[in-house]
């Protein structure tokens, strides 16, 4: 079982080729790694009767020749994304029982290109946090463990189940979704690649809405390339979603492997955050060094109003949930409280009872700044900041440079309930380095590039000009061949 699970998605696609294994053997070997793993909590619904006779149409496909790109590839899905007729909750009690008559636009493309379903992954509470401990279902528990040390770590957030689950080898890739971090953050934390690509890249439609301006669909993956095969297959524009772009799909896995000379990569004096660790700051300082050797030319750069970015996003996507949460009411879906007098009383019961804290808290941020008389001094104030961002970004760019270099993560992993007695500030400061991203609606990508001194991984981030994720993985690629590749010793 252990070799056929430890394959990344490109030598799946070549064993299956030459007939060393089948899909269905493949794909039994992951049913039977979840089934082990349930202590990680990472898959929240099990499919494997799905995933069996999904695995075996792609042997019969292969067999007769009209193998599709992933063919026999499986993968797991995050409960955001709506799957039909299984279970799409978004880790919420108020979608309790959910399961939607419809697939969203990503899933489509993933199962008309061949790939198999494994199941749902856990996932924050409508992707509000940075720790996967705000689910319905209970917090996901990060693969890997501090050097001598049982405690349990986080794998990040809101995407922890995706990360946890392809660092675990408990599926060959996963789809995640990023709106201020929640793709590259968890990534991080487990040693796996994720990419959040360039806003309308991938379509929103069939994916729960949290803030629909900064919300972006990107596979989290074992290894740059696979990343690069599973954004293929998920990009595409959606006359369902107007915010896709119709722009052809690259074949991004052509970019990997070309050569990086004469790229210049940028060094934002920003990021150099007030009591930044130092195994960061080494961390960043030995990327250079990597890209350096490899040709590139290191430019330093200014993002000046990147200290505005953490505030203004945590006044626009709680404003954009505030609005999209609204339907959940009790009425039409999901849960209902009843009992009460009238319909105002089942929408508060029901939005009591259904939503955690976490989500309740953006809720109510939201709706006060969009309230009248704070919508100009907070949410207007905000919009402006980010057009500011957007700028500064398009001024680097514009300058010649042609991707950003930073850390991903302001730290490795930290222990679950470690920020129980934090403010949701201290938490939401996970962010620091990933927001400005989706404020700016540009493609950014982390990549695993060494262990910190208790042996967790360590991840640096590659911003892109938009729609050019196919520079990310060339150079993502430069610092994977140069820092290896990282897997969590098993426990479970």
């Amino acid at each position: 079982m252990s070799a056929l699970i430890d394959l990344t998605i490109a030598g799946i696609r070549e064993g299956l080729a030459r007939g060393d294994f089948s899909a269905t053997e493949l794909t039994q070997a992951y049913v039977d790694a979840i089934e082990a793993a349930r202590p990680l909590n990472a898959f929240i619904v099990e499919t494997p009767d799905k995933a069996l006779a999904m695995a075996a149409e792609s042997d019969r496909r292969i067999a007769a020749g009209t193998a599709r790109p992933l063919e026999g590839v499986p993968l797991g899905i995050k409960d955001l994304f709506a799957t039909e007729g299984i279970h799409t909750q978004a880790c919420s009690n108020v979608l309790k029982g959910f399961e939607p008559p419809y697939e969203s636009t990503v899933t489509s493309n993933l199962w008309a290109d061949g790939a198999v379903m494994l199941g749902k992954l856990n996932m924050d509470e409508f992707a509000m946090g940075s720790s996967n401990e705000t689910s319905a279902y209970g917090p996901v528990v990060n693969p890997w463990r501090m050097a001598g040390s049982n405690a349990p770590m986080t794998p990040g957030g809101s995407s922890g189940g995706s990360a946890a689950a392809v660092a675990a080898r408990l599926c060959a890739g996963a789809t995640a979704t990023d709106t201020g971090g929640s793709i590259r953050q968890p990534a991080a934390f487990t040693g796996t690649v994720g990419i959040k690509p360039t806003y309308g890249r991938c379509s929103r439609w069939g994916i729960v809405a949290f803030a629909s301006s900064l919300d972006q669909a990107g596979p989290i993956a074992r290894d740059v390339r696979d990343a690069a095969i599973l954004l293929k297959s998920m990009a595409s524009v959606d006359a369902k979603d107007a915010t896709s772009v119709d722009l052809p799909v690259p074949d991004y896995e052509a970019a990997i492997g070309q050569s990086v000379k004469g790229l210049r990569i940028g060094i934002p004096k920003e990021y150099r955050v007030e009591g930044m660790p130092e195994e960061i700051e080494r961390l960043w300082q030995q990327g250079i060094a990597w890209l350096r050797d490899a040709g590139a030319e290191i430019v330093d750069i200014s993002l000046p109003h990147t200290k505005y970015a953490l505030p203004a996003y945590y006044i626009v996507a709680p404003a954009e949930a505030s609005s999209n949460l609204a339907r959940y009411d009790g009425v039409r879906f999901g849960l209902r409280q009843g009992g009460g007098d009238g319909i105002v009383d089942l929408y508060e019961k029901s939005r009591a009872a259904g939503f955690g804290r976490e989500v309740k808290r953006r809720i109510l941020i939201g709706t006060y700044v969009l309230s009248a008389g704070y919508y100009d001094a907070y949410y207007l104030q905000a919009q402006k900041v980010r057009t500011l961002i957007k700028r500064d970004f398009e001024t680097v760019f514009a300058a010649g440079v042609d991707t950003i270099l930073t850390p991903a993560t302001p730290s490795a992993a930290f222990g679950l309930e470690a920020m129980a007695t934090a403010s949701p500030v201290e938490m939401y400061l996970n962010d620091v380095f990933t927001v400005t991203v989706n404020m700016a609606g540009l493609p950014g990508i982390a990549v695993p590039a060494g262990l910190d001194q208790k042996g967790l991984p360590l991840g640096l981030q590659l911003i892109g000009r938009p729609f050019d994720e196919s520079t990310l993985f060339k150079v993502g690629k430069v610092i994977e061949d140069a820092a290896g590749h990282f897997s969590p010793e098993r426990w479970w």
